[in-house]
């Protein structure tokens, strides 16, 4: 299978472009849709989850089209990895043929909107050995290495164009991440979750950890993104950083609560669409740079709407 820009990502031209929001959060919460272990793959083999899942993308496929910004369009394959394996009744086999499944689905989703003006990058997201929420054991670069280089081989055998490291908490396994996707020839992303104080939960700043994740991997991630947390837990650490520049994007949370705070949360805080719009326009005016965006935990597709329009603006 052919991948359309995994040796240019046009993103990486300065053009705007939006992803999706909280997908799990508002599937979950606002649409009553049950996801298992929070592993939104699960849904494509299920008819009514599957459509959920299409009427889910056609609405942030849409807005990039009618504001005319590329789209990075996400593979639900976050929790498709082996940690996830025992909860999920999985065996690698079965993982393997779902990362396959997620990536169709999502060029076929691809291909329905053809006509939008600008490029729409089939991404797939990687996420993190254990709760990205609650980060317990720490391990090594070469052991994240050799953890990840499996689904990244799977990915790898699709026609996706990149691979995202989501709501990640460690440089360490951040770093085994981009090393796998060097070896398998697939962009990769890291996207950062920092905690209220703006810095990781092992208590390494952010700048600290896109530095050592650039120095042992020779700058090998695409870009970096933000994710996972309220703009006013981190963006006063960005103004007059270096390393700041090697920041493209950001996908916040629409909640200004803390990660543990949210992880006892039994109803949705969906905070203020037009205000976290507004915050981003204040972020993207002192990093012009910025040229990714949309949303995580909380967020749906109104403030992706409102990011939009205030970007545009």
């Amino acid at each position: 299978m052919r991948s359309l820009y995994r040796h240019a990502l046009p993103q990486l031209a300065g053009d705007l472009f939006l992803t999706d929001a909280g997908l799990e959060t508002d599937l979950i919460f606002n649409k009553g849709i049950e996801i298992p272990e929070f592993a939104a793959h699960t849904l494509l083999p299920d008819l009514a989850g599957r459509q959920a899942l299409i009427d889910y993308m056609r609405d942030f496929l849409a807005l990039a089209r009618d504001h005319e910004a590329g789209f990075i369009l996400d593979a639900p394959t976050w929790k498709a990895h082996m940690h996830w394996a025992q909860d999920l009744g999985a065996s690698e086999e079965q993982l393997r043929r779902a990362n396959h499944k997620a990536v169709a689905f999502i060029a076929r989703m691809r291909a329905q909107f053809a006509g939008n003006a600008k490029p729409i990058v089939l991404n797939g997201l990687i996420g993190p050995r254990g709760d990205a929420y609650a980060p317990d054991a720490a391990f090594a670069a070469n052991e994240a290495e050799d953890y990840h280089t499996r689904q990244i081989c799977w990915l790898a055998e699709t026609e996706v164009d990149m691979v995202s490291a989501l709501t990640f908490t460690r440089s360490d396994e951040a770093i085994g991440v981009v090393r796998a996707a060097k070896k398998s020839g697939l962009p990769v992303v890291v996207s950062f979750t920092v905690e209220t104080d703006g810095a990781l939960p092992t208590a390494q700043t952010l700048g600290d950890a896109i530095e050592a994740v650039d120095s042992a991997t020779a700058g090998g991630p695409a870009y970096y993104m933000v994710n996972c947390a309220h703009p006013v837990h981190f963006f006063k650490k960005l103004d007059g950083a270096v390393w700041a520049r090697r920041i493209r994007g950001l996908r916040c949370n629409a909640s200004r609560m803390s990660h543990a705070e949210l992880d006892c949360c039994d109803t949705l805080d969906d905070g203020d669409p037009r205000e976290l719009a507004a915050q981003y326009r204040g972020i993207r005016a002192r990093l012009p740079w910025l040229n990714v965006f949309g949303g995580c935990c909380g967020s749906d597709l109104r403030h992706v709407t409102q990011i939009a329009e205030a970007i545009a603006a």
